[in-house]
């Protein structure tokens, strides 16, 4: 008995690694063609267009669209289906990355190109890999994953230094607090750690700090040749 159940769980696990395989090659596929991109994230929680947030996601990804940048969003409801709107109006390449949950997501309707994914690492994997900026609007436990993955990336060294923008000076005044008043103070991160990121409160400033970096980046391989 004991035999059958470990060949059930070894022939469970290795289709498990071919649809894991499956979604990394279906992504690369996909999203090698897009060019440079931005990944936009925020709350799923439905809000009207006319809310706050809603408009900023809309026109950031708007004008990011129009610089010749693609959109990269999580595909749902929300802060998602700000940004994908905006790319689309803008007339750019609008994606989504969609994660098939217990609580179903429904992809927004202004998505031009999705990817469907099952494995929340294939997916997030996605999201730095095509990804030459992060912007961050309010949002939760899955915005501040990311927001975390990508600020641990570069200041381990495991990702070159590229834009991550937080949006919304008040939402995230007491995390900023929190990482200077306790982290900080406890050793937990060194003060440069804090450069990592930039805190904006509006769709201008966001596209800015990303034409400052294209800039310094271009200078610097220039002066490298």
């Amino acid at each position: 008995m004991d035999e059958i159940i470990k060949k059930q769980v070894s022939h469970e696990e290795i289709w498990r690694v071919f649809r894991i395989m499956s979604e990394f090659v279906e992504g690369f596929e996909t999203l090698s063609r897009i060019g440079p991109a931005v990944s936009i994230f925020g709350s799923a929680r439905r809000m009207k267009r006319d809310e706050r947030y809603y408009k900023i996601a809309e026109t950031t990804a708007f004008l990011l669209s129009k610089m010749g940048l693609a959109i990269i969003t999580g595909g749902g409801p929300g802060i998602m289906e700000a940004a994908n709107r905006g790319a689309k109006n803008a007339g750019g390449q609008s994606i989504g990355l969609n994660i098939q949950i217990p609580v179903e997501q429904k992809p927004n309707r202004f998505i031009k190109t999705i990817l469907q994914f099952r494995y929340f690492f294939c997916r997030k994997f996605m999201f730095v890999k095509y990804a030459q900026a992060y912007v961050i609007m309010p949002g939760g436990f899955g915005t501040l994953d990311e927001f975390f993955e990508a600020i641990t990336l570069i200041q381990t060294g495991r990702s070159e230094p590229f834009p991550v923008i937080l949006v919304g000076k008040k939402y995230w005044q007491g995390l900023i607090q929190w990482f200077n008043t306790t982290l900080l103070r406890a050793e937990s991160i060194s003060k440069k750690d804090l450069a990592i990121f930039e805190v904006v409160e509006t769709p201008e400033e966001v596209v800015q700090i990303i034409k400052n970096f294209n800039l310094k980046s271009a200078k610097n391989k220039g002066n490298k040749r």
